[in-house]
């Protein structure tokens, strides 16, 4: 950017990061490793007033809301890219030197509202406010932080020590630590949070209160349970049990032992107190009084004591049957920076694991854990979707397809296009097709598995109207664009649309006829369009009508009306019509064909060049061949866009084939398979279009994608649901290739 100072995210320590290690005791000093560090983040667009102040001598007045050319430069560049993080974090420096909380609240709300997980982030912010604001403002900067990552341990820790240390009301601190462990109480990681309540309840006294969160804690399989344990026993043998019930367990456990028999008798007379005799055993000597009642209160403190130990070995089950999960979390917090396929596969297999053993509660905390980590990977997203829905949790599934499509994986076709059959399957058919005009004005220009699946909405909607313009629309866009390769291949799509789903084969016929007059070089249009004759039985008026196009379309010369195909693809489209005439025509339509073919293609051909073509066969089996039903076309996964939020934006290029989407195998189970580029070989046409099946069998499954920043030598199977590696650019490669 010339001398603009750029700063890497891979050289820089990202204030998450510092900060997480900082509150596991990696970094001693929180506060001064987030000062010192050069990263910086934002949030919603809030512009904060000003409060003008009475000036108490004559000083010349200084716009403070003035842009340095710097900070207009930063913004100029974030207008026209808001997910370049680096930027971001340099236009945040620059605000806090100026040290004007105004600037610094644009920066870091805008910031904020791309990067919303950035906990921080939002921990500097609110920092700033604390220096150059008011406490009302920390107070709403961390309300808002809450709400925006609220399955952050960090975040609810950061809050509560604040409220420690600034609030004077116990309840509201202790209200405060409540809604924090409702929320992150069972994190793996949560004993950030635990311990901060433990301390504040033991500096006020409040030994019942310390004991059930104790309590709490021991029913919990935390990553530091044992220390809690021997904490605990500690603890509950340095306090009388009277101390450490509340005054509802004081008063059940009077009940209990009032309703408990006596079994000893009254002394007599005498000086000593005689023995009794149990019914169960010999009798024993009388103990005084005030040791019997020392003995009861020891028995009674070990079956308290007893009760949390059977919580604490339950959670130590737990524990040992996630264990190794929770050890391959390296990072559990979010970044830009992609996360490696150890990390992408464990979150797969815990959430497999926790679904099956964890029920829906721990289930709906786990996702929400690892959409933090993976917030930039749609295929947790979808995932969570659809798990959501199927327990009967709509609610909480559009609230997750929500965030994805707004904020998170916003820029990603892929979630769009799961978005619009996800609410058309809800019956929300004006959210559907929102989603689809998303695709169709933003992110999906080019995109064909978007058009056809638009298209195929509006079918089902009775909009048959709508869905020919979709085609039609997206075909005038092409024609804009030079060397478009895709234009083929939509007006294919568009005619077979016509053919195959509103059964109006003349209007398809006249598609093939207008695309074949704009462009008469494209071999693949020509064999669609010869496919599409023969699907129809043609009489000898279509036979000729073929011949006559076909005619100037292999004519060497490039007179008026001919074609500029390359001389190889004139041979090979002769070779195909023969073909078709074999089948279709009469004896007298082939003679006149083969004696253009010698006459264009005179040379003989050796052994190794010759094509050898099999004769047209019309039986049941080969004609299901030419006639290939109507579906769709889904785009292959190729390399990931830049780090955070990438765009995803497809253009036409590769069209590869893939298996439908439910029959996809789970790419995190098993390394990605090398999926080579076949080279484009001469056509053989009776079996064109029944190697091309493969192509369409995915429609109706979504395009792959995989990390969103990860750059793969190859493209990966789809996890779940068909949603692979990432949208890339779509080839049109030619017919003959088994693929677009």
């Amino acid at each position: 950017m010339g001398d603009q100072a750029e700063t890497s995210v891979a050289a820089l320590a990202p204030v998450d990061e510092v900060m997480h290690e900082a509150a596991t005791g990696e970094v001693k000093d929180v506060f001064a490793a987030v000062e010192g560090n050069a990263n910086g983040h934002v949030a919603d667009v809030m512009e904060a007033e000003v409060v003008e102040q009475a000036p108490e001598v004559a000083v010349p007045v200084v716009d403070h809301e003035a842009l340095t050319p710097e900070e207009e430069r930063l913004w100029n560049i974030l207008k026209e890219n808001d997910a370049d993080f680096n930027n971001w974090t340099v236009l945040i420096q620059e605000s806090e030197k100026l040290e004007v909380i105004s600037k610094i609240e644009k920066a870091y709300d805008a910031f904020l509202a791309q990067f919303p997980l950035c906990y921080g982030y939002w921990k500097k912010y609110a920092d700033n406010e604390a220096k150059l604001g008011s406490s009302e403002k920390v107070v709403d900067v961390y309300e808002r932080a809450v709400k925006a990552v609220t399955y952050s341990v960090d975040m609810w820790m950061n809050y509560c020590i604040y409220a420690m240390e600034k609030f004077e009301d116990p309840e509201a601190i202790r209200g405060l630590f409540e809604r924090g462990v409702s929320f992150v109480g069972t994190d793996y990681l949560s004993h950030l949070l635990w311990d901060k309540y433990l301390e504040f309840e033991h500096a006020r006294s409040e030994w019942s209160r310390v004991a059930q969160i104790y309590t709490r804690i021991l029913q919990i399989p935390l990553q530091q349970l044992d220390r809690y344990h021997t904490s605990f026993k500690h603890f509950a043998y340095s306090h009388a049990l009277t101390e450490l019930m509340t005054a509802e367990e004081s008063e059940t456990a009077a009940k209990l032992k009032a309703d408990e028999p006596v079994k000893e008798a009254p002394p007599t007379d005498g000086e000593e107190p005689i023995a009794v005799a149990d019914a169960d055993g010999p009798a024993e000597p009388a103990k005084p009084v005030e040791a019997k009642v020392d003995s009861a209160a020891a028995d009674d403190l070990e079956k308290y004591i007893a009760v949390r130990e059977e919580f604490y070995r339950a959670s130590k089950e737990w524990d040992a049957k996630t264990r190794d999960f929770e050890a391959a979390i390296r990072r559990p917090y979010f970044h830009v920076r992609p996360l490696d396929e150890a990390q992408l596969g464990n979150w797969h297999k815990y959430l497999d694991f926790v679904e099956k053993e964890g029920g829906v509660d721990k289930t709906i905390k786990l996702y929400e854990r690892c959409l933090i980590a993976c917030a930039n990977y749609p295929e947790y997203w979808v995932r969570y979707v659809q798990r959501m829905d199927e327990e009967g949790k709509t609610e909480i599934a559009l609230d997750a397809l929500h965030r994805a499509t707004v904020t998170f994986v916003k820029r990603r076709p892929e979630i769009h296009l799961f978005a619009a059959r996800y609410r058309e399957q809800q019956g929300d058919v004006k959210g559907a097709r929102a989603s689809y005009e998303v695709l169709r004005n933003d992110l999906g220009l080019g995109l064909l598995e978007a058009i056809i699946k638009h298209a195929n909405f509006e079918k089902r909607q009775g909009n048959d109207e709508a869905a020919c313009s979709i085609f039609e629309s997206a075909s005038e866009l092409e024609k804009i664009k030079e060397d478009s390769r895709a234009r083929a291949v939509l007006y294919i799509q568009y005619a077979r649309f016509l053919d195959q789903v509103l059964k109006s084969t003349e209007k398809a016929r006249e598609v093939y006829s207008t695309a074949l007059g704009s462009l008469p070089t494209s071999k693949t249009l020509w064999e669609a369009f010869i496919n599409f004759e023969a699907s129809h039985q043609p009489e000898k008026p279509q036979v000729e009508y073929v011949n006559s196009l076909i005619e100037k379309a292999i004519a060497p010369s490039k007179l008026e009306g001919s074609s500029a195909l390359s001389a190889s693809d004139r041979e090979e489209l002769s070779s195909i019509y023969l073909e078709f005439v074999d089948s279709f025509g009469t004896k007298e339509d082939i003679k006149k064909a083969e004696a253009r073919h010698r006459e264009h293609f005179p040379s003989p051909k050796s052994p190794v060049e010759s094509k050898k073509r099999p004769s047209m066969d019309i039986s049941a089996p080969d004609r299901a061949k030419v006639h290939k039903p109507y579906v769709g076309v889904t785009a292959t996964a190729g390399p990931a866009g830049p780090p955070a939020y990438n765009n995803g934006q497809a253009q036409w290029n590769a069209f590869t084939p893939q298996p439908a989407y439910s029959q996809q195998p789970q790419g995190w189970q098993q390394p990605p398979l090398q999926q080579l580029t076949p080279p484009v070989q001469p056509q053989q046409w009776n079996q064109s279009y029944g190697s091309h099946q493969s192509a369409y069998a995915g429609y109706g499954g979504y395009a792959s994608y995989g990390p969103p920043q990860q750059q793969a030598p190859a493209p990966q199977q789809p996890p779940y649901g068909g949603y692979g590696q990432g949208y890339p650019t779509q080839e049109v490669n030619g017919w003959s290739s088994g693929g677009w």
